[in-house]
């Protein structure tokens, strides 16, 4: 019912093809049918068990909602399209165990739908409710068509989101641009990149890795924008489109000889040329950006521009970086004199030594303070607007980042999300604080974290933890058990309270494989927490499995337990091989590293019993969009790439992106470590050591292999939860909890082993 429902939707606004160039264009009826339609996909066509009522006054100068019954009816009222969701997700929750995640739902409906005691109405003290980052456009939504995008759309609506970014189908504006400026399809061939790396292409890091880019590729997506925007703006959303920041294609410099161009190197990617602000040219294209953007897709008047990301400024000066501001702003301002810059304040954090106060505000201060907002884009754990005066005047949104490259672990900061957002909202230092927002770089793990993150949007005051996990954990699961609830009361508190690495510990199990305890940089294994403590809630959740083999969201969470558990144990089996070594036991090596593999079988036979992690789902999505069998390959290798080497076979971060996924685990990291444990044998049977830098080189070689590969995975799950949760279970819990003494729950675990 639901995916006939996206596609009638779908087929409604290509026929009509009047997209709404803004919000504002979208006339109140059309308005409500969004929020009706919204309401019929998320409760499987009982639309009619409702009515929707939005009064597009606010309250006090704040976004409301309410629910009531009336009628034998449940009334949904808002102020727009994304108030009536978020009425209808509080009722569903509050009055039907509803729950929706990513990663586990609980959306069987009762018969007859409870119809409400008493009028609920909240407001938001939030202007900006904000949703997502550049590199959730690759790192999740790469190869996403309609359908996902709505699923995700109505995901922001239930939850309050107002302000998504909306970067899908920019390489036809620049298509655009850069063709009126006389550039050819072949000089164009080398700027644009795969369809994994756009992202990363437009924020100004690279130039055409993984390309050639399909013309199909370009047509689709400019098409999805369009469906895309319509939904979102339908509800009452404001998209961010992107701006020109300087990013021009490496043969700019023979087109224009006169044009002032730099060149910078992100990583070890080749270097990308940028347009300096001061040449007139830079305005001249910044405007023509905005002008070929608006035509193709509307605006509602905000725009994201990150003038260097990730990339120092030549020159501290403050004139200097003061000019760069201006020139960026008016090329907005001037074709749309109701442009409002939106800046991640990630560079503030990232290159914090070269922004003192002196550049920040030489950076800001070109820009009236009506006309900028400012992402602080790692708020819950390391908030910038503290200590730069809350950015000068500037109104500014407080995000939790959370995520880096969409790894699966589990990791987060849960007192910070609890507390922060509210502290700051009442604290008199935080200046012009207007929202709140969810920077994630990818989706799809730690349900939990994010759910509890959105329990702020219509709040003003902290979240109470304990309260807010009863609930959580009551509409997850159906009903509420002590022991699910003391497992993740020591869960939040240990795992998901790291102030010790960046996005969690990372497994030994994805790194290129070594005998180094903790290998550093993107395979940072250092852990946030005690693993005794999570090995404990492992075996109070296992204790729980018959009450709830029912629940979806409680197979998720058993399942993703029960892999951060292995993943932790995988560095002491790690170890043990490097033991064996170190002592020249070559029986005792092959006994340990045998144990490891089996390991890494283990895992991969568990988590392809879930389709949250599935590589066989990434790839055939990759493929699935490809029109020819030449786009497919490439959209493939595009897929393989991002999440094993992310670049050339020497590339710096490589295993950034690491998925500890069905498919992953059998058919990349078990042969990886095969090839390990088999070269380090034959160097001991031979009485040498073994020459880490020759494995380096040939594993290298074989990843690089590995990316043109086509092999095929399972992209449905396969097999039961809660049954191969408790063969884990027989099989590692005595060599497990050896590391802890008292378990107060193995005879209640025992039992339903």
């Amino acid at each position: 019912m639901r995916k006939l429902l996206v596609a009638i939707a779908a087929l409604v606004m290509v026929s009509c093809s009047n997209y709404p160039k803004s919000a504002a264009d979208v006339e109140l009826d059309q308005q409500i049918k969004a929020a009706e339609a919204l309401v019929g996909r998320v409760t499987a066509g009982r639309q009619g068990e409702f009515v929707v009522n939005i009064v597009p006054e606010q309250v006090d100068g704040k976004d409301w909602f309410a629910y009531y019954a009336k009628d034998g009816k449940v009334v949904l009222e808002g102020n727009d399209g994304v108030s009536v969701a978020s009425a209808l997700n509080h009722y569903l929750k509050e009055n039907c165990g509803w729950h929706l995640t990513w990663c586990g739902k609980q959306d069987v409906l009762p018969e007859v739908l409870p119809l409400p005691q008493d009028k609920v109405k909240r407001t938001s003290p939030y202007k900006y409710r904000y949703y997502l980052n550049y590199c959730t456009f690759n790192y999740t939504m790469s190869w996403w068509d309609f359908d996902r995008w709505q699923q995700e759309i109505d995901f922001m609506a239930l939850n309050g989101i107002n302000m998504p970014l909306a970067l899908t189908g920019q390489n036809s504006v620049w298509q655009r641009v850069y063709k009126k400026l006389g550039f050819t399809d072949e000089d164009l061939a080398g700027f644009f990149s795969g369809p994994a790396y756009f992202n990363w292409f437009w924020m100004g890091n690279l130039d055409g890795w993984c390309g050639p880019l399909p013309q199909s590729f370009m047509d689709d997506h400019e098409q999805l924008q369009k469906q895309i925007l319509a939904a979102e703006r339908s509800l009452g959303m404001t998209p961010i489109l992107p701006a020109f920041t300087g990013h021009v294609p490496p043969s700019f410099q023979e087109k224009f000889p006169d044009a002032k161009v730099r060149t910078t190197e992100w990583v070890n990617f080749p270097e990308v040329s940028i347009l300096d602000p001061g040449e007139e040219l830079f305005t001249q294209i910044g405007k023509m950006f905005i002008e070929e953007q608006v035509k193709l897709y509307g605006t509602d008047h905000y725009y994201s521009a990150d003038t260097f990301n990730e990339n120092t400024p030549p020159t501290n000066d403050p004139q200097y970086l003061n000019d760069i501001s201006a020139k960026v702003f008016s090329a907005m301002n001037d074709v749309d004199p109701e442009a409002v810059w939106v800046m991640q304040g990630w560079l503030f954090y990232h290159e914090r030594d070269f922004w003192g106060e002196n550049e920040i505000q030489a950076l800001l201060g070109a820009v009236p303070d009506d006309k900028m907002i400012i992402l602080d884009l790692w708020s819950e754990r390391h908030p910038v607007w503290n200590r730069t005066n809350a950015y000068y005047g500037k109104p500014w949104i407080w995000c939790m980042l959370h995520n880096f490259g969409q790894n699966i672990n589990m990791s987060g900061n849960v007192t910070s999300v609890a507390n922060d957002p509210a502290a700051a909202l009442n604290d008199p230092t935080s200046g012009n604080m207007s929202g709140i927002g969810l920077t994630m770089e990818g989706i799809e793990q730690n349900p939990m974290v994010y759910a509890l993150m959105l329990e702020n949007v219509w709040r003003d005051q902290p979240v109470d933890k304990d309260e807010f996990l009863k609930t959580y954990l009551t509409q997850r699961y159906g009903s509420f058990n002590e022991t699910a609830f003391k497992a993740w009361q020591i869960i939040m508190s240990s795992a998901y309270e790291n102030t010790v690495n960046n996005g969690g510990q990372e497994s030994i199990l994805t790194g290129r494989p070594s005998f180094k305890e903790n290998p550093g940089g993107t395979t940072n294994t250092k852990a946030h927490y005690e693993k005794e403590d999570l090995i404990k809630a492992w075996q109070m959740l296992v204790s729980c499995s018959q009450e709830f083999a029912g629940s979806d969201g409680y197979r998720y969470d058993l399942v993703d337990v029960t892999r951060q558990v292995l993943a932790d144990y995988a560095s002491v089996l790690q170890q043990n091989a490097a033991g064996m070594y170190e002592a020249g036991n070559v029986e005792g090596f092959k006994a340990a590293s045998a144990e490891f593999l089996a390991l890494i079988k283990d895992m991969d036979a568990l988590l392809g019993t879930r389709s949250e992690f599935l590589l066989g789902r990434w790839l055939k999505s990759a493929r699935a969009i490809g029109h020819t069998q030449q786009e497919k390959d490439l959209y493939e290798r595009n897929a393989r790439n991002l999440i094993t080497l992310w670049g050339n076979k020497d590339c710096r971060i490589r295993d950034y992106a690491c998925r500890q996924w069905n498919g992953m685990m059998g058919g990349f990291y078990y042969p990886r470590w095969e090839r390990f444990f088999t070269f380090v044998e034959a160097a001991m049977v031979e009485g040498v050591p073994y020459d880490e830098d020759k494995f380096v080189s040939e594993s290298k070689d074989w990843e690089w292999g590995w990316l043109s590969g086509h092999e095929e995975y399972i992209s449905e799950p396969f097999g039961s939860e809660i049954e191969e949760c408790l063969k884990i279970w027989n099989k590692y819990s005595k060599s497990i909890l050896h590391l802890e003494d008292d378990f107060e729950y193995e005879a209640e675990v025992e039992a339903y082993v």
